[in-house]
């Protein structure tokens, strides 16, 4: 059964809405109750993979159907942001690490802004639309919806790839009330590679496309409230905060180009920084270094944590 014109017209205006506001790519898709993923979600529960991340069993209906976390939704609207910094950007050599995705302002407070705006236009466009906007902060399953509106497909280490952007981007989600052309799903394109498998220091990605989530980095540097397992001493690599390792070595991320968001432009000091001046880090440092950042998640004393087990 063929579609209405006007769905396709809504589509487009709304993509062109997005690349306008600066987004890197926009996708459609249906929503529906995600068939697929409900039996997965429940295993991987079952047999802890989420670690202490116990939001993650919570609102588990809600996270197979955005109609029930949203009444009235018809279509998801995923977008990508980059966030990559500039190629010349880096830490100094043997300074613990910060994940990129937080060298700047916290990805929440620079996308809502960005995704209301959004959510605004199209509605002075295409008449009036009710929904919400989302980024990272809801039971939304983002990377499959991104996966359905066409966006990439779900790589080995279970980040979204995009064939002509790599991964180094966030995913945001608008869940709207208005029908709209769906896009077409892309191939998995990661072939034989298991790049990202191997180069994981904590065996987090024990088997394609699936990761222990309790075994992962950024999962011990964030996440995990308690003391970090004596049994991951001298795995790390340095990472303090996140990591992006799996990212680093995917070779669909050559197609990756450098962010133009001041906002995610980082403190020059974080990249000043050695190994000894992070040892010494205090907590009034922490709180001006970090202001408004991503890295607050994990407090002075989690920090403090994850750098004392670095040593």
């Amino acid at each position: 059964m063929s579609l209405p014109e006007t769905y396709f017209h809504r589509s487009k205006v709304v993509k062109d809405l997005a690349l306008q506001a600066g987004f890197l790519a926009c996708g459609i898709a249906q929503a529906d109750f995600l068939q697929e993923e409900a039996p997965r979600l429940s295993d991987w529960l079952k047999r802890g993979l989420h670690g202490e991340m116990g939001y993650m069993e919570r609102n588990f209906d809600k996270r197979l159907d955005p109609r029930k976390l949203v009444p009235g939704t018809q279509t998801v609207v995923s977008l990508l942001y980059n966030y990559f910094p500039e190629t010349r950007r880096q830490q100094p050599q043997g300074a613990p690490k910060i994940s990129r995705y937080a060298w700047g302002k916290d990805y929440h407070h620079v996308l809502k802004p960005k995704l209301k705006s959004l959510l605004q236009e199209i509605s002075s466009q295409l008449g009036p639309v009710e929904g919400r906007v989302f980024v990272d902060s809801a039971p939304v399953m983002d990377k499959v919806w991104a996966k359905k509106a066409g966006l990439g497909w779900i790589g080995k280490h279970s980040n979204l790839i995009s064939p002509k952007l790599g991964s180094w981007f966030f995913i945001a989600e608008l869940l709207i009330d208005m029908p709209m052309a769906p896009d077409v799903e892309v191939p998995d394109y990661c072939g034989t590679c298991t790049r990202c498998i191997d180069a994981c220091p904590t065996d987090a990605i024990h088997k394609p496309y699936e990761v222990d989530g309790s075994k992962c980095i950024s999962y011990f540097t964030i996440e995990l409230k308690s003391a970090i397992p004596e049994g991951m001493k001298g795995t790390f690599n340095d990472w303090m905060f996140g990591c992006d390792i799996c990212q680093e070595v995917c070779p669909w991320n050559r197609f990756a180009k450098p962010h133009s968001e001041a906002l995610f432009e980082p403190d020059p000091r974080l990249l000043e920084m050695k190994r000894e001046d992070w040892m010494d880090l205090t907590e009034d440092l922490f709180k001006d270094l970090f202001k408004g950042s991503a890295v607050k998640r994990t407090g002075y004393e989690g920090l403090k944590r994850n750098l004392k087990f670095l040593e």
